[in-house]
């Protein structure tokens, strides 16, 4: 038995039809980003997997690694207006969202215009999003969950697609600010980037030092991106995969899991991770040329979806445990 994600009826037929139609775009969509992002699969997987899923990525990574190079990518390939901004601890809220600004006419009649910012885009590039300060970067907090923002008092929707893709450097770095837990959590995932595999990172050396660099190419359109993404919507969820995600994601909250969770986790994470592991499993499903999750899906994702929705207690960070080993444990557990 398995549930949908809405109670419109779902034909098998049509939605096998629609399958083959959106596995051809998703196949062309990573080679694409394959002829201008070396190696990186499982960075460039999940990346797809955010923004198939309708949701917004943080990519962590020291400079270097191409975490700008592939967000720009992606908005070439997915067809979508792209905006950039580079976060810089002087940076306003209105460098981000836009102003107000006072204009007379030829009649002498004074009146405010509004101005868009940069957000006004169906692709947003927050480039080292943590190095401006957290006042600056909570001017994303409406935006990533409402996808409207209001200046002085008036509404102002955004484009659709609306999606952030935000780029930060290591917390230990100088210059640098931690993000708001609820920013945070706006996140559908945080995708850590490592250094290239040889072979990668040989093959990076050969083609982006010459005299030509291959440049992306435009693959779908954002129409045809939003209908994939409400493909996704409507696959359904088996009752075992419901019942893993809750029993995941409950057992990283105090109170809930088991008495090492009590003593490792001051807070975890809450229902919105879960949305966020449905949707996720949902695109990966997809991206693997499945028609519904399984529990492998979970267990896959959980780490880049739950790390950043939980904190550890200070006995644990004095024990030199991190997040990730956490996550592990309970994934773990759970198989």
């Amino acid at each position: 038995m398995s549930i949908a994600g809405s109670h419109e009826v779902i034909d098998p037929k049509e939605m096998i039809a629609e399958a083959e139609a959106a596995l051809d775009d998703i196949s062309r969509l990573r080679e694409a980003v394959g002829t201008v992002i070396f190696g990186q699969e499982s960075v460039v997987e999940r990346s797809l997997v955010a923004v198939l899923a309708g949701g917004h990525a943080l990519l962590v990574g020291v400079p270097g690694l191409a975490k700008t190079k592939l967000v720009e990518t992606l908005g070439v390939v997915l067809g979508l207006d792209a905006h950039r901004i580079q976060f810089t601890p002087d940076l306003m809220p209105s460098d981000i969202l836009g102003s107000e600004v006072m204009e007379q006419d030829s009649a002498g009649k004074r009146g405010f215009r509004f101005i868009p910012g940069p957000i006004f885009g169906q692709l947003l590039m927050a480039d080292e999003i943590n190095r401006a300060s957290p006042r600056t970067q909570s001017a994303l907090l409406q935006a990533m969950q409402e996808y409207h923002v209001t200046i002085a008092g008036a509404r102002h929707d955004l484009p659709a697609p609306f999606h952030v893709l935000a780029t930060q450097n290591p917390l230990e770095q100088e210059g640098t600010y931690p993000l708001p837990e609820a920013q945070l959590d706006r996140f559908l995932m945080q995708i850590d980037i490592l250094y290239p595999e040889i072979d990668a990172e040989r093959r990076i050396l050969l083609e982006t030092t010459g005299i030509e660099e291959a440049a992306p190419k435009n693959v779908i359109t954002s129409e045809r991106l939003m209908e994939i993404q409400k493909l996704i919507r409507r696959m359904p969820v088996p009752e075992t995969v419901v019942e893993a995600i809750l029993d995941l994601v409950r057992s990283a909250r105090p109170g809930s899991g088991t008495d090492e969770t009590d003593r490792d986790v001051a807070w975890g994470p809450g229902p919105r991770a879960s949305q966020a592991l449905t949707l996720c499993a949902r695109a990966r499903a997809l991206l693997d040329g499945r028609l519904a999750p399984s529990i492998d899906d979970v267990h896959s994702l959980a780490e880049p979806v739950l790390q950043h929705r939980m904190a550890l207690t200070f006995a644990a960070r004095a024990e030199g445990m991190g997040v990730r080993d956490v996550v592990a444990r309970l994934v773990k557990a759970a198989r």
